[in-house]
């Protein structure tokens, strides 16, 4: 939707939101071709109005009605015509239906592609209404609510269903048979299908099943930290472990070794595979179940994290036509994240790009992902050996394992490739003896290495947090774990804090419960360090360094710690000083 710029200038000076000097100065820039924007966009960019402001005129204009959501309590019934995903993805919630219309909020009434989309789904007459951001958010956050209650009420139902169900070896049954036929149980299916649901719609990363002595309990892994999601009775532990295992494909009479697996569900349209990992305890078989969503929205560096020094060095790594770029850090650290954004970046038409991956965890186009399948004897080594002869450009191997699979990976990196591949150290600097340890020729190694990153995920704040000082006492303790200077001058040299600011004037933020999240926090962010191979560090490494000595050369060249590029997101107001300690340990 286009106003005429007469219509918004006086209608926003008319509402007193911005003055007529205010109007004439973003009008000149325009006419100047100093502001490519339109009026109405230039307002938005250069501060003077807010996107929600606009949206304003834009209903008074047009005529079309204005909806606030906020704190408006919508029938689940209603909201949920329009999939979770679809309302977050287009801003488009269904908040009321008439016998034969269903009048929805948009940030756009313009986009025609999803009303279109809404009325094929539910077969009424959409009628689109105005709101702002807040309205949409706030709507979003009753599906998790609606539907944890709804997931509860199915569990408990269908776990008093099975109550009475008998799970011993029936007669002429062998025991595959007869635990077949649990795992094709009704309520087992259902249950089973809720906990894989819950966890997608929490974006849980991984679902932990335990068998306790008296019941069993089911926790999510949520922005890295375990919380108990519920507890269900004893007796159907063996139902959905069944379940699960018909579902990945495992031998169901097999209770006494450990079994892998996979399977795949889609939910609302989006694709989740499940990794599956099921070992005997004492109580009974332990579940893990890893969720790896395919169809992920792309990536950026500066959205993972990266940031200044950083993200040049990155940067500058990726324009190289060879050379080797590392991820390390421990598992779930974001490692393959970066890695599929590197490659998101690189991907264009002029280039071949092969991968050999363990699993496969997003799908792009244009790359040729290969899967691992070592029960056939196709490990990172044979695959990375054919994926040279398939003439790529870039390579990326999943993880560096073992002697053979970086030996290969430093060769490709020899013979004209740029390889990416993850590592597991706790440190940039501790990747180089690792790699020595493989058996690789430190004059290899100081030939191909372009750049290694360690990395970690700490939780970010929500919206809603406490701002803080420190005393001279906090300053005094975290001076100790961090060198408080370098983080000042890397925040005055990009600006984050001004040129006259010490530490008793610079903000901290603390969580704070708010409707958005109980424990404060939404998400989260990595935290980064980025060793670039230099001359010195080169004659390091010839030299036998140790990866303190690699490190402390590499600090003196510029080089920002984890745990200083920590302080700084803190100042930025997306962490906080415990979670970053949380997560990285010297």
């Amino acid at each position: 939707m286009q106003l005429e710029t007469r219509q918004l200038k006086d209608f926003f000076i008319d509402a007193g939101l911005i003055s007529k000097t205010e109007s004439e100065e973003i009008e000149n820039k325009i006419k100047s071709g100093e502001i490519k924007d339109s009026f109405d966009k230039a307002l938005v960019s250069a501060g003077k109005i807010s996107e929600d402001d606009l949206r304003r005129a834009q209903a008074y204009f047009f005529g079309v009605p204005f909806v606030d959501l906020k704190g408006q309590k919508i029938d689940f019934s209603i909201l949920s015509l329009i999939p979770e995903p679809i309302a977050r993805k287009n801003n488009i919630i269904a908040f009321r239906k008439n016998i034969d219309s269903l009048e929805v909020a948009m940030l756009d009434t313009s986009d025609l592609t999803s009303i279109e989309f809404i009325k094929k789904k539910v077969g009424l007459k959409i009628l689109p209404r105005l709101t702002d951001a807040e309205s949409i958010k706030s709507a979003i956050l009753q599906y998790q609510k609606s539907l944890k209650a709804e997931f509860g009420d199915l569990i408990q139902k269908d776990v008093q269903a099975l109550s009475g169900v008998d799970v011993s070896i029936s007669k002429g049954d062998s025991v595959e048979e007869s635990i077949k036929k649990l795992a094709e149980n009704l309520p087992v299916i259902r249950i089973v299908d809720t906990l894989l649901k819950h966890a997608a719609l929490q974006d849980a990363s991984d679902i932990h099943i335990e068998c306790m002595e008296n019941d069993v309990l089911v926790r999510y892994r949520i922005d890295g930290i375990l919380h108990d999601a519920m507890i269900l009775p004893k007796n159907i532990a063996m139902s959905i472990t069944a379940r699960i295992k018909v579902l990945s494909n495992l031998k169901l009479d097999e209770k006494r070794l450990p079994q892998d697996g996979r399977f795949k569900i889609e939910l609302n349209g989006e694709k989740i595979s499940f990794r599956v990992s099921i070992i005997p305890t004492y109580f009974g078989e332990k579940t893990v179940m890893r969720l790896l969503r395919e169809n992920v929205g792309a990536f950026t560096l500066e959205s993972t994290g990266f940031h200044g020094v950083n993200l040049e060095r990155i940067h500058e790594a990726m324009r190289h036509a060879n050379g080797m770029i590392l991820t390390t850090g421990p598992t779930g650290s974001g490692k393959t994240t970066t890695l599929y954004t590197i490659l998101e970046i690189l991907n264009t038409p002029s280039v071949n790009i092969a991968t050999i991956e363990d699993p496969i965890e997003y799908q792009m186009s244009r790359v040729n992902q290969t899967q691992v399948k070592p029960e056939i004897g196709f490990s990172f080594a044979n695959g990375l050996r054919s994926l040279v002869r398939q003439d790529p450009d870039i390579i990326m191997v999943g993880e560096i394992r073992d002697n053979e699979t970086a030996s290969l990976a430093v060769n490709a990196a020899l013979t004209g490739h740029l390889v990416l591949s993850t590592l597991h150290t706790n440190s940039a600097a501790g990747a180089i003896p690792r790699l020595l340890d493989m058996k690789i020729e430190p004059f290899l190694l100081v030939s191909t290495l372009d750049i290694v990153m360690a990395q970690r995920l700490v939780r970010k704040l929500a919206k809603i947090r406490e701002r803080y000082l420190l005393s001279k006492d906090e300053i005094s303790s975290l001076s100790k774990v961090v060198n408080l200077d370098r983080v000042l001058k890397m925040l005055k040299e990009e600006k984050i804090v001004g040129e006259k600011d010490d530490w008793s004037k610079i903000y901290f933020y603390k969580a704070k419960e708010s409707p958005e999240s109980k424990d404060g926090y939404v998400s989260r962010i990595g935290i980064h360090e980025a060793l670039k191979m230099t001359a010195t560090i080169r004659d390091l490494i010839m030299k036998g360094a140790t990866s303190q000595e690699i490190e402390e050369q590499a600090k003196k060249e510029g080089m920002i710690t984890m745990l200083e590029d920590g302080i700084f997101k803190c100042v930025m107001g997306l962490t906080t000083i415990e979670e970053v300690l949380r997560v990285v340990t010297e």
